[in-house]
């Protein structure tokens, strides 16, 4: 037997066109994936971003609401508060202007309820507001009058008519007062 050139060597044919083609649309295929896992990702990414916003949106009305509960329970009762500060003032002004001859059990009842009365106020943080021999506060005072004094110098509270208070800091009625024009030479 006798073999030809062409028996023993083992045929070497040219790459085919095909093989070409299979590695450019393997190319063409990893390229195209390439390009949607990118899509894929970005899409991801904006999920996310969406995701953490409205999180954190929740979160500042979960905040808010938080915060406008404890205020309404705070603040809440500022109109009956405020309604209420009459009842003190008629209350201090019977124990100011109470007859030298009152029975002295009534006197002392009468203190006794009008300190009840701003105690449980105060528990409601209600607070009054000093003035006199203060620097006038547009935010705390309201001012009705001037007049010459001797014992404080200009823009001080000389007098106060009316105290004022607040409500956890709020003002809830601002002290009337006269303020100190200064001496009068």
């Amino acid at each position: 037997m006798t073999s030809s050139a062409n028996d023993t060597q083992s045929p070497q044919t040219p790459p085919s066109s095909t093989d070409a083609q299979g590695a450019a649309g393997t190319a063409a295929s990893t390229e195209a994936l390439e390009k949607r896992i990118a899509e894929l990702e970005a899409q991801v990414k904006e999920k996310e971003n969406k995701y953490l916003y409205l999180y954190a949106e929740f979160d500042n009305a979960k905040k808010r609401a938080i915060k406008e509960r404890s205020d309404l329970i705070k603040y809440g009762w500022e109109n009956v508060a405020r309604d209420l500060l009459q009842v003190v003032d008629n209350l201090e002004r019977a124990v100011e202007h109470m007859p030298a001859g009152v029975d002295s059990n009534f006197a002392s009842g009468l203190r006794m309820v009008l300190s009840q009365f701003k105690s449980a106020m105060q528990k409601q943080g209600v607070e009054e507001v000093t003035s006199l021999a203060n620097s006038f506060d547009p935010n705390l005072h309201e001012a009705v009058g001037q007049e010459p004094s001797a014992d404080h110098p200009e823009g001080m509270i000389s007098k106060e008519l009316s105290k004022g208070y607040t409500l956890y800091g709020r003002l809830l009625r601002p002290a009337r007062v006269l303020i100190s024009s200064g001496t009068q030479n």
